[in-house]
């Protein structure tokens, strides 16, 4: 029975099976391309079909002649066991093909907690879970994303991982693995011609040292460095996005408006392996905003990146989109603010009068924490922009912290409730009596991970149990009438910290969770940490010393043959001025700070105009 008609007749006792099914408006089946890539994202549906770069890739390689892309996502524990129930094997949305029968399997790495689901999108598939076991006849499997960042504890699993941007080398991947195909090398040669490709990293080639560190095998380079794209208007972004048949995560539009962030925030790897920053031109912007929501006949679009309303023309963005949407009943969102006040006449231009909510990130209770982290916010800033929220109509702001901070006290901690207080006193005298009841504050504490190329990276994680402790001395001061306070799982970061912080002696462990079950970690009704306790006992690995271990200065990290282009230098010098106390302004509203992104690269900082704000 063809395969098609064997998923069918599973779709029924399985729920939302329109996660499994094919042809929704956008999608690209190519039956002539002669080299086929499927680009997996290792969680369901609704969460891999948000993801933009992954659309970006699918584009970009179905718009060549002779390639084709296609799409998996892993089948929620329902599906995967009918699957197994009736062997039916991972397939493509597109064309029902089984995922082991094209050339390149592509796995998104977005997360530390989907590093169990990469291993069952692979055994559904039937592909060895270790590279070391794959043939001739077996796809390549490739990775890439956030997580390439640190990719040792994955490093088994895959043949090669991208580092950077995909833009221009997913094309060279392609081309390279299609050439090799049709000359018939072997495997090990065909591995060999992507080391050399820059920006590719082939595990295999690789081997740990006695320091702790990896040595490369010719051809393969001591450092990968990452792939970068100078100017993003030279990559127009997909514009007829794939519209679902089901509600997903983010289901709209969603425009990129610039790429990378120099706000310098010592705690966040977005923002150092992102740089340098592109700004994408304003006429770009609406242009692609308007073509979208033409195609896809969304009501709603996102403006994306990491810091929206630092776009130096993002008030004429703004402006414009609201005029032409005028009597639409399109809305524009604004998913990353500012704690300012300009962020919030943003916000309240683009809501038209829909104040729902607004969320901000002052991130610690202190100046001196906020000074330890660089997060250059002051409290007067903070209340000044509550107060005008709240003039402005809103009634709801939700607010995110961090704790297990650097130099962090107990007194640092109770001041994140006595702050609240504040904002929820501030927010009460901007309305009326009778509206006062209506005002909530949403507290969200998450737990530092220290990952990998931060100024924070030599700095161990706090221990679970000290989280705990931590936690209940927030608690302890924060106001319950008319706050919701929210706390970031302590035992999902303690994870996350270890993934993130690991080498290759971790690829054992993760195996062996998933052989003992371990699924949709990131799931809370799914992760079980005592799974998780047990992997680690099995292979040998104390995750407690991994998560906590701090590093000096010349010790060999990880990841020190991966490059993102900022220097170890800049990111020691930052760690130390941290310690101090001393913050660093941003470079692109003041002088270069040093981080030497720029140099390495060879790309600059592109803007479209003076930005506003401070640094």
């Amino acid at each position: 029975m063809a395969l098609r008609r064997r998923v069918e007749r599973v779709l029924s006792r399985v729920e939302r099976p329109a996660r499994y099914i094919d042809s929704e408006w956008g999608s690209v089946r190519d039956r002539d391309a002669t080299h086929r890539t499927v680009l997996a994202y290792p969680d369901t549906y609704e969460i891999g079909q948000s993801n933009q770069a992954l659309a970006i890739l699918y584009a970009r390689i179905n718009a060549k002649t002779g390639f084709s892309a296609e799409r998996t996502y892993v089948p929620w524990v329902d599906m995967s066991s009918e699957m197994r129930g009736e062997k039916i094997p991972l397939f493509s949305l597109e064309s029902v093909t089984p995922v082991a029968e094209f050339d390149i399997v592509g796995i998104t790495l977005p997360y530390e907690l989907t590093y169990t689901n990469i291993l069952e999108l692979l055994d559904l598939a039937g592909i060895p879970l270790r590279a070391s076991d794959r043939t001739d006849r077996h796809p390549l499997v490739v990775g890439g994303g956030p997580c390439a960042y640190n990719p040792e504890p994955l490093a088994p699993f895959f043949d090669a991982i991208v580092i950077g941007e995909g833009e221009d080398v997913v094309l060279d991947v392609v081309r390279s693995h299609r050439d090799a195909r049709d000359a018939g090398l072997s495997r090990q040669d065909t591995l060999a011609s992507l080391a050399r490709i820059p920006g590719v990293y082939v595990p295999s080639l690789y081997e740990v040292d006695g320091e702790g560190g990896l040595r490369a095998a010719d051809p393969a380079p001591s450092v990968v460095v990452k792939r970068v794209v100078s100017d993003l208007g030279a990559h127009s972004p997909p514009v007829c996005g794939i519209v679902p048949f089901m509600d997903v995560v983010h289901d709209r539009v969603g425009v990129e408006v610039f790429r990378g962030c120099t706000r310098g925030c010592r705690f966040c790897q977005a923002g150092m392996v992102y740089r340098p920053v592109r700004e994408r031109r304003a006429d770009d912007i609406v242009r692609d905003v308007m073509a979208g929501l033409a195609h896809t006949g969304y009501d709603e679009v996102s403006l994306t990146s990491l810091s929206t309303t630092d776009h130096s023309q993002i008030e004429e963005v703004v402006r414009r989109l609201t005029n032409r949407l005028d009597g639409t009943g399109v809305s524009v969102s604004l998913p990353s603010l500012r704690v300012d006040a300009f962020s919030v006449e943003m916000a309240r231009l683009v809501s038209a009068g829909r104040t729902s909510g607004l969320t901000l990130a002052p991130e610690a209770g202190t100046q001196r924490m906020r000074d330890v982290i660089n997060k250059n916010v002051t409290e007067d800033e903070l209340i000044t922009t509550i107060t005008h929220a709240f003039k402005s109509g809103w009634r709801r702001v939700k607010l995110y912290f961090m704790i297990g901070l650097p130099t962090e006290t107990d007194a640092d901690i109770e001041e994140i409730g006595h702050l609240v207080s504040r904002v929820l006193a501030c927010a009460r005298a901007e309305v009326k009596p009778d509206e006062r009841g209506s005002v909530r504050i949403a507290v969200s504490v998450s737990t530092l991970v220290p990952k990998a190329h931060t100024p924070f990276q030599w700095l161990g994680q706090v221990s679970l149990d000290e989280v705990r402790r931590r936690q209940q001395v927030l608690r302890s001061t924060m106001p319950r009438k008319g706050v919701d306070l929210a706390w970031h799982d302590a035992e999902v970061s303690f994870l996350e910290g270890v993934m993130a912080r690991g080498g290759r002696e971790l690829a054992d462990a993760i195996e062996a969770a998933w052989r003992a079950g371990a699924r949709f970690d990131a799931w809370t009704e799914r992760f079980d940490l005592r799974v998780w306790l047990d992997a680690f006992s099995s292979a040998g690995v104390d995750p407690e010393a991994v998560a906590g271990r701090s590093y000096g200065a010349h010790d060999a990290l990880p990841w020190d043959h991966i490059s993102c282009g900022v220097s170890r230098t800049y990111l020691w010098r930052e760690l130390e001025r941290a310690q101090r106390g001393a913050s660093t302004e941003d470079c692109t509203f003041s002088v270069c700070t040093g981080c030497d992104v720029c140099t390495g690269l060879g790309v600059d900082t592109v803007l479209g105009g003076d930005r506003r704000g401070t640094g």
